[in-house]
């Protein structure tokens, strides 16, 4: 994809919608600025019960069906911009409570990625738990976390956890998918590199493949380095106002929790 639109002259844009949203920009903000002092390590739990015949669980992972390509690519992406950084190396195991519904896919996973200067960040993903959206963030002075992190049907909460005092942020819920629209047509029509570019869904997808071939091996997976690029900020936050929820025709939600 990113050669075929590089040689077709056409903008190339990953659908990841927290790269506009204010509360994930303002966490790694924070992360940056030294508040938490040195960011050490990052933990971060995303669940949902997928239903029966939903694709998500249809799809086996070679096409994108499992909890790791639907839900923990949001956690990698977040453990990757919280630390500015690349993870060298990934051990991950998968669980499954053996029901119809993950013949084909894992019903959770759980991955440790190893980053430079000696940074850790954990995370499970489920498609049989009950619903939870969040990270954390610890560092050697402070603590960060976001629930609902990842979430578009509601607005994030920030908690800080500082010198034995605790101080909190809500962000307003907004329609991200509209931010998204606006954002690379700008790109479009200004003639600006998006970012999240393609270089930046491939950085993801790299380390999902390494955490199935490490869930499938029992082996931890070095990666190589990648390219530097250009990581998410403030300048490129935008909020567009939330709307009701739609009336659905012959068709339910894809989870066993309201979206």
């Amino acid at each position: 994809m990113i050669e075929a639109a590089a040689a077709n002259g056409v903008k190339l844009m990953i659908a990841y919608r927290l790269h506009l949203e204010q509360g994930n920009l303002e966490a790694a903000q924070l992360a940056q600025s030294g508040e938490l002092e040195d960011p050490r390590f990052f933990s971060s739990d995303f669940a949902q019960q997928a239903v029966e015949n939903n694709i998500r669980v249809t799809e086996p992972v070679e096409k994108g069906g499992g909890p790791v390509y639907d839900m923990g690519v949001y956690c990698i992406n977040a453990a990757r911009y919280l630390f500015r950084a690349e993870p060298a190396s990934v051990l991950a195991c998968s669980g499954s409570n053996r029901e119809p519904r993950f013949q084909k896919v894992d019903e959770m996973t759980s991955v440790v990625m190893r980053f430079p200067d000696e940074r850790l960040a954990t995370f499970t993903c489920s498609f049989g738990a009950a619903d939870i959206s969040r990270y954390t963030l610890v560092g050697t002075k402070g603590v960060l976390t976001a629930d609902s992190a990842y979430k578009y049907a509601s607005g994030i909460k920030h908690q800080i956890i500082k010198g034995g005092k605790s101080s909190s942020k809500r962000f307003p819920k907004g329609d991200q998918f509209a931010a998204e629209i606006v954002y690379f047509s700008d790109c479009i029509l200004q003639d600006r590199e998006p970012e999240p570019s393609g270089m930046e869904g491939l950085a993801d997808v790299r380390i999902v493949r390494a955490i199935y071939e490490s869930a499938r091996t029992g082996r931890s997976i070095e990666l190589s380095d990648f390219p530097d690029k250009q990581r998410p900020t403030m300048r490129q936050e935008i909020h567009r106002p939330s709307h009701g929820k739609p009336e659905t025709v012959n068709t339910e939600s894809p989870s066993g929790e309201a979206a």
